[in-house]
């Protein structure tokens, strides 16, 4: 096992410089630079972070779009467009809600009675955080849970996004 003198990365053991950033290799990783936790090759092409720190980062409404555009890694772009793709839609149903039946949920405010469009009016604000911290969850664990239908979505948009 070779390790980058410069960088610390663990490369295959006949390779004599660094392929992430050509240092000469030796038998042990330098000094400070402990052994990497993950065989990912495509652990140094994000923004410093584990892949699924990012993933699960993603799942923080602006962060998502963020990474959507800047990092390259499939696994936290697809977390970052299906998170994009779920806030932007219940953002949309949150704000049609509140437009269109504004006056019952104002009314069932002000008279201290809990109209139906009240209860779905914070509802949709549980689903949103509930949901949230599931995905960052589940995306912590390294795992692709895919949300049906918004999922596939979240698909063609990595797909136009990188082309």
């Amino acid at each position: 096992m070779a390790f980058c003198r410069g960088c610390g990365a663990q490369v295959a053991g006949d390779t004599a410089f660094c392929p992430k950033c050509g240092k000469p290799v030796s038998e042990a990783p330098p000094a400070g630079h402990p052994a990497p936790a993950s065989n990912n090759p495509n652990a140094a092409q994000g923004a410093g972070l584990e892949e699924n720190v990012a993933g699960a980062l993603s799942y923080l409404w602006l962060v998502g779009l963020i990474f959507l555009f800047t990092d390259k890694r499939p696994f936290v772009r697809f977390h970052a467009a299906q998170s994009t793709v779920l806030f932007g839609a219940l953002t949309i149903l949150w704000w049609i809600v509140r437009e269109v039946f504004w006056d019952s949920i104002l009314a069932g405010q002000l008279l201290g009675m809990w109209s139906t469009w009240y209860v779905i009016y914070w509802l949709l604000d549980l689903l949103a955080v509930g949901l949230g911290i599931f995905l960052m969850v589940k995306a912590y664990q390294h795992e692709r849970f895919r949300v049906p239908v918004l999922a596939d979505i979240a698909d063609a948009i990595v797909g136009k996004v990188q082309a």
